[in-house]
């Protein structure tokens, strides 16, 4: 059996109150690039120990569980959270990645949430700054990591 690919662009338009209607025309650009893996495992963090301290999830074996990986990667993930938060919010609004590996990855901040002292993590946390290519934490004025 052949198979047939029809593509075409299509915007979907919601005009206030009135039903959804579709309407040919130009789709909306997307951004360049990609977030940053850390970004994410970041919002992940804040997601899951909000879950557990609400009670909509019994406790971090259950998430291991629920999520099919190890209790130690859950760990790993919700350590995050422990982050003052200021380092958390520039981790969430990092640029996005536009090519290559994220240079900022969690096994490099463990060190600095199992430090308790958020004034020392963010001391740690500019060091840890200091040794990253500039362009993983400069954005442009459009957001992004200039090319």
């Amino acid at each position: 059996m052949n198979r047939l690919t029809v593509t075409r662009k299509l915007h979907i338009h919601s005009g206030g109150r009135g039903p959804r209607s579709v309407r040919p025309g130009p789709t909306p650009v997307r951004p360049t690039g990609r977030t940053p893996r850390i970004a994410r495992l970041m919002a992940l963090a804040i997601h899951l120990e909000e879950m557990v301290v609400r009670g909509r999830i019994e406790d971090y074996a259950t998430v291991a569980r629920l999520g099919q990986v190890s209790r130690a990667r859950v760990t790993q993930i919700v350590n995050l959270a422990l982050l003052a938060p200021d380092i958390q919010e520039e981790i969430l609004f990092l640029p996005k990645t536009r090519r290559n590996r994220d240079a900022l990855t969690a096994g490099a901040l463990q060190p600095l949430a199992r430090e308790h002292s958020w004034r020392r993590q963010r001391v740690m946390w500019a060091r840890l700054k200091a040794r990253l290519p500039a362009a993983v934490l400069a954005a442009g004025d459009d957001g992004e990591v200039p090319a």
